[in-house]
């Protein structure tokens, strides 16, 4: 009986940390070696369930609104998580207030990419242990299936490593997102569908409706956010030329830039990691950085840091592979 009441009893912490994600744990340093490779299923259903909802597509049927909400809501919280998520709390290329961090926070939440401060000390090991064996999505340690996805699925990295965030954990309202991580995506997905509810009573010439928005607007585009955002974690080490001699296998890619606004200067990017922007040429899209740019204009952020000249020369290397 005892080996069937350790099952139950982990089953239901895992439903309990759908909702309340440090529930029971430790807040101490985890990763490779710490807990078995291997997908945990009960942890991850809510995840599978977001990719599930897509399917729904062919229930609720198709409009331009729809499909236009989508692609909105893609391109904004793809910028947040690339200029909030990744320059700001994970690099701190800029600077801002206290007030606007934390709406920063639940801009990135909106992608349903986690916290915060999970998604910053992961992006903060990545870059310590670049295609090492301890960078949990390095394809070339761990191929590609595990690097684009399958990391998030193992228990070893379910967990926030604190001790790798100390400037961002002293705040609490950021350790609050980061705990209770589905809180604003579940506000984002009814967002959605109160949006399409309104439109379908306000403006029904767009043939939208509550549940069609629900699908396209949020499961949809949370579902090609996801996959566009894990591109940099996979493709952007195996495809595109590398300018800088790094010590990792990062590369520059157009395309992913195109797809991710931006991050897919990764090469760039772990040859100077302290510059707000990624692509160092004016002809490298980097449309996070022209965002970015704007926001501080309007005085919301401010002390982005430049890509110095010495830097830029750098000592190129163009070659493929």
């Amino acid at each position: 009986m005892q080996p069937v009441r350790t099952f139950l009893r982990h089953q239901f912490q895992s439903v309990v940390r759908w909702f309340d994600s440090w529930s029971g744990t430790r807040q101490v340093p985890v990763g490779p070696g710490t807990g078995p490779k291997r997908v945990e299923w009960s942890r991850v259903l809510p995840f599978l369930g977001v990719h599930a909802m897509c399917l729904f597509v062919f229930v609720v049927g198709f409009s331009w609104a729809a499909v236009g909400v989508c692609l909105a809501m893609y391109l904004v919280r793809m910028f947040a998580v690339t200029g909030f998520y990744h320059r700001y709390f994970s690099h701190k290329t800029f600077r801002t207030s206290r007030a606007v961090q934390f709406l920063m926070a639940v801009a990135g939440a909106t992608a349903t990419q986690r916290g915060p401060l999970w998604w910053a000390s992961h992006h903060r090991l990545h870059h310590k242990h670049s295609d090492q064996p301890e960078d949990v999505h390095s394809p070339h340690q761990h191929g590609l299936w595990w690097s684009h996805m399958g990391w998030i699925t193992s228990g070893e990295n379910f967990r926030t490593d604190l001790r790798q965030v100390p400037d961002l954990a002293r705040y609490a309202e950021l350790r609050f997102l980061d705990r209770f991580d589905t809180l604003v995506p579940f506000l984002t997905g009814a967002a959605m569908f109160f949006l399409g509810m309104a439109l379908g009573s306000w403006a029904p010439g767009l043939g939208t409706s509550a549940f069609q928005m629900l699908v396209w607007g949020y499961f949809v585009s949370t579902v090609l956010l996801f996959h566009g955002t894990c591109t940099i974690n996979s493709l952007s080490h195996l495809i595109g030329r590398r300018r800088y001699p790094t010590s990792d296998q990062s590369r520059n890619s157009w395309i992913l830039a195109l797809v991710t606004l931006g991050e897919g200067w990764h090469n760039n990017h772990h040859y100077y990691q302290a510059s707000t922007r990624q692509g160092f040429f004016w002809w490298e899209l980097d449309v996070t950085y022209y965002g970015l740019k704007l926001l501080s204009w309007l005085g919301l952020i401010w002390d982005l840091r430049p890509v110095p000249a010495h830097v830029r020369a750098g000592a190129p290397r163009t070659r493929r592979g």
